[in-house]
C-alpha cells in the first residue's frame, strides 16, 4: 500500500500541489488552510467535550465564531491573533485518551499514515465533518479536492526528507506513530495554552468515501 501511494503522490498529488504553490499567491493560500481548519472546529470541539476538556472546548468555539464572523468565513485568523489556542482533535486521539493507547500502524490507500485506532476513529469524526454535509455533489467534490490539493502542499516541506531517506516507509511510520503519541500524551496532560498544528495526513473532510446512513 506504501508503494502504492508513493506512486499515486509522485504521479499525481505533488505535480498538483507543486503547480498550486507556483500559481496560487501565498497569501491566498494562506486563506485556504484558515478556511479548512475553521471547518475542522466543530469536530475538534466535539472530541475535547468527550475527553472531558469543557475548557478547550470553550477555546475551541470560541475561535471558530470569531474566524467565521470577523475572520470571513474562516479565511483570515484574528483568533490566533487575540492569542486564543489553536488545537486539532479528533476520534483516534479520543480513544486513545479513554485507553487505546497503542495501535498498529496501518496505511489505507490514497489516504496514507493511520493506526487500526484511527481508522475506528473515522467512524466517529464523518459526521461531523461539516463538508460531508453539502449535498450538492459538484460543490463538495470541489471543496474535498482544492483541500486534498492544500494539505499535500502543507507537506511539501518535508518532501526532500522522504526522498533522500534510506528507508522512506520506516521514515514515515516512525514519525507518525511518534507524532499519534505525543498528541495523546498531551491530551492526557491537559496542557492548556498549547497550540497544534494542523493534521499531516489527508483529514476525514477529504475523504469520498460513502455516507453509510443512507
Amino acid at each position: 500500500v506504501h508503494r502504492f501511494n508513493n506512486a499515486v503522490d509522485r504521479s499525481v498529488a505533488r505535480p498538483l500541489a507543486t503547480a498550486y504553490t507556483k500559481v496560487v499567491p501565498q497569501f491566498a493560500r494562506t486563506g485556504v488552510t484558515n478556511f479548512f481548519s475553521n471547518l475542522r472546529s466543530p469536530l475538534t470541539m466535539v472530541n475535547q467535550l468527550l475527553q472531558g476538556h469543557a475548557d478547550d472546548a470553550w477555546d475551541t468555539l470560541g475561535r471558530f465564531l470569531m474566524n467565521s464572523t470577523f475572520g470571513i468565513g474562516g479565511l483570515f485568523d484574528p483568533a490566533s491573533k487575540a492569542m486564543v489556542p489553536k488545537r486539532s482533535e479528533d476520534f483516534g486521539q479520543t480513544l486513545g485518551t479513554w485507553g487505546w493507547r497503542q495501535s498498529r500502524y496501518v496505511e489505507l490507500p490514497f489516504f496514507g499514515p493511520r493506526t487500526v485506532r484511527d481508522v475506528f476513529g473515522l467512524a466517529g469524526d464523518m459526521p461531523l465533518s461539516p463538508i460531508r454535509q453539502i449535498e450538492m455533489d459538484k460543490v463538495r467534490i470541489g471543496l474535498q479536492g482544492l483541500q486534498l490539493v492544500d494539505t499535500r502542499a502543507q507537506l511539501m516541506a518535508v518532501d526532500s526528507l522522504r526522498d533522500t531517506a534510506v528507508d522512506e516507509y520506516a521514515l514515515t511510520r516512525d514519525a507518525w506513530l511518534q507524532r499519534r503519541t505525543y498528541q495523546i500524551e498531551r491530551d492526557l496532560r491537559h496542557n492548556r495554552g498549547d497550540d497544534d498544528d494542523d493534521p499531516t495526513t489527508i483529514p476525514v473532510d477529504a475523504m469520498p468515501m460513502p455516507d453509510w446512513g443512507n
